[in-house]
């Protein structure tokens, strides 16, 4: 584990810093869509929490996702590569819970590329189910893996 990880909402300041990581760990390969101003929106989204784990003035890695009535849709979590197999992402995922569970969610949604081998073991390893394979979904290059979670009532 990890030592001195703070996990909290992420400052408007750190939208740029998110979008390198978006494109440096999720977005590889394709053209990149979490631009800095497209984070920003959903840091002052007041329906999408974006969450940030730090250690001091570094960022760890980072989390978005989209509420619904019923489902949360967790749209991007990333870990720095230096920083990973620490738990940091498990801390990101631990925090978007709470604010799930607080909220009444049922289920959190979530995709990931069918060949990210260790994202897919993350989440099962979180209790994620798959649920269907969406054939090009990443811009035609590849295909992702639908995942479910469901949430016990509080």
């Amino acid at each position: 584990m990890i030592s001195n990880c703070e996990v909290g909402l992420a400052r408007a300041s750190e939208a740029g810093r998110i979008a390198l990581l978006s494109r440096a760990a999720i977005e590889h390969g394709l053209a990149w869509s979490w631009t800095p101003q497209r984070v920003l929106k959903s840091v002052r989204d007041a329906a999408t929490n974006a969450i940030v784990a730090r250690d001091g003035g570094h960022l760890l890695g980072f989390a978005i996702m989209k509420y619904g009535d019923t489902d949360a849709h967790l749209l991007l979590l990333a870990v720095d590569y230096a920083r990973r197999r620490r738990g940091v992402g498990s801390a990101l995922l631990a925090w978007l819970e709470v604010t799930v569970r607080t909220a009444g969610i049922e289920t959190i949604r979530a995709e990931v590329r069918a060949g990210n081998l260790p994202a897919l073991a993350f989440y099962r390893r979180h209790a994620f189910e798959r649920q269907r394979v969406l054939r090009g979904y990443y811009q035609g290059v590849d295909d992702a893996v639908v995942l479910a979670k469901r949430m016990c009532a509080a």
